[in-house]
């Protein structure tokens, strides 16, 4: 048999395929991707669909009897739309029918702290707004340990310090308003002594939102109740404060000083002596100082 030419064997086969095209010397660069605004509300379809409705618009429910009997299990539920219809329903129980809501408010109350811990923003914000009904429905009632334990309430109010603390402006800005409607409805002694620790937590952020809330409960307190509390051991702690890493703490800070030193002179003829001569007898000489620097001119 003839052997084929060796020149022959080594050209390779022809390609008929067309050539590639050129790429372009100036290509179209795609189009940027929207940014998301972390502070905006959530824009997805279903949290679209969450109506985040004022108290005063919550109407009372038709058949509360009834519903109370399945409050507890929708909040419990695996559907977050669920659970977030559950909370509209304990906000009007707590506005319009607060007596059907007594017998199980402590379950409401432990469910409602896990809802905010929750990572979905609508979820979390009504929740918050479910704990600002609350406060105003119960007041004190909240911290009777009959009606709800301490550490439950710790944990609520430890939840609320932590979502007023982060980054998502439209969630902060309903956990200020909650805490807020905490220092109105409540009795500020027993409020006071429950957001002592958190004003020296390791989280600045924590520091500085529990020290508004010591401002606000302080300003409600006659000089009696800081007497009772520990006067010197307020002025101490909001000494401490002024010299905190964030604006928001030290402003507090100043402010429960003011109010401190507003009560105590109110029925002092010589206002700023008098404060002078407490400072002195019950503080360092640069704390002493410090307080006295506060006080009106």
């Amino acid at each position: 048999m003839a052997l084929r030419q060796i020149h022959n064997a080594l050209l390779p086969p022809p390609d008929h395929r067309r050539p590639s095209k050129k790429p372009s010397p100036n290509p179209t660069p795609p189009p940027p991707m929207p940014l998301q605004d972390e502070n905006a509300a959530p824009a997805d379809a279903a949290a679209a669909a969450i109506d985040y409705v004022a108290s005063e618009h919550l109407q009372p429910l038709t058949d509360p009897d009834l519903t109370i009997l399945g409050l507890v299990e929708g909040l419990e539920s695996a559907d977050w739309i669920q659970i977030c219809d559950s909370l509209n329903d304990l906000r009007r129980f707590a506005i319009h029918h607060s007596p059907l809501l007594l017998p199980v408010l402590e379950k409401a109350l432990i469910v409602t702290v896990k809802a905010m811990k929750n990572p979905r923003s609508a979820l979390c914000k009504t929740s918050i707004m479910a704990a600002s009904d609350i406060f105003t429905a119960f007041g004190d009632t909240l911290l009777l340990e009959e009606t709800v334990t301490a550490d439950s309430f710790d944990q609520l109010l430890l939840q609320l310090l932590l979502k007023a603390s982060q980054d998502k402006k439209f969630v902060c800005e309903e956990a200020d308003r909650a805490l807020k409607m905490m220092a109105v409805s409540m009795t500020p002694l027993p409020l006071l002594r429950k957001l002592q620790k958190h004003v020296t937590h390791t989280n600045p952020r924590i520091r500085a939102k529990a020290s508004v809330s010591v401002s606000n409960c302080v300003s409600k307190m006659g000089l009696d109740g800081a007497k009772e509390f520990g006067l010197v051991s307020l002025v101490q702690t909001a000494l401490k404060l002024l010299n905190d890493r964030l604006p928001e703490a030290r402003e507090a800070a100043r402010s429960t000083l003011v109010s401190i030193y507003d009560k105590f002179t109110e029925a002092e003829e010589q206002k700023l002596e008098s404060w002078q001569t407490f400072c002195e007898t019950n503080l360092t000489a640069i704390q002493a100082l410090a307080a006295i620097k506060v006080a009106p001119s």
